[in-house]
């Protein structure tokens, strides 16, 4: 996979990035990635790629800088990463992972978060892979 270019994140990619995710989940999609990417690419601080192949996007990774909280000092966090299912397997996780990763350390951030669902087994392999290790934190939930 040569032919890969690794990009910012634009406006136009939501619908490419819903139908990605849509693949993943194999489900509908009830999230509005539209106005998600807009949040996104508004701030200078948020490291947000695509990964495209002959002018394609083909896989997404949208993270942001949390700069404090419950004992965190500044870090960035991974919010959601997607490859489409066809394109899975051919290090393109790898290349978006990279590309978000030297960003952050060229802006003197030292440590990135993910969550993951336990059940996630190709996500936590994926995050493993990257030099990733379970944290301090553990994540709650309320429901209304």
């Amino acid at each position: 996979m040569e032919n890969i270019r690794i990009r910012e994140l634009e406006p136009a990619d939501a619908d490419d990035i819903a139908h990605i995710y849509a693949a993943i989940v194999r489900k509908p999609v009830d999230t509005d990635f539209k106005d998600l990417i807009e949040k996104h690419t508004k701030t200078d601080n948020d490291i947000c790629v695509v990964a495209e192949l002959n002018g394609h996007v083909i896989g997404f990774m949208i993270s942001y800088i949390h700069y404090f909280g419950f004992g965190l000092e500044k870090s960035a966090w991974i919010a959601t990463l997607g490859v489409q299912p066809e394109y899975m397997g051919h290090g393109i996780g790898n290349k978006l992972a990279e590309e978000t990763f030297n960003r952050y350390e060229q802006m003197g951030i030292r440590r990135v978060y993910t969550s993951v669902r336990w059940d996630s087994t190709d996500l936590l392999s994926f995050f493993k892979n990257q030099g990733f290790d379970r944290s301090k934190f553990i994540n709650l939930k309320k429901r209304f």
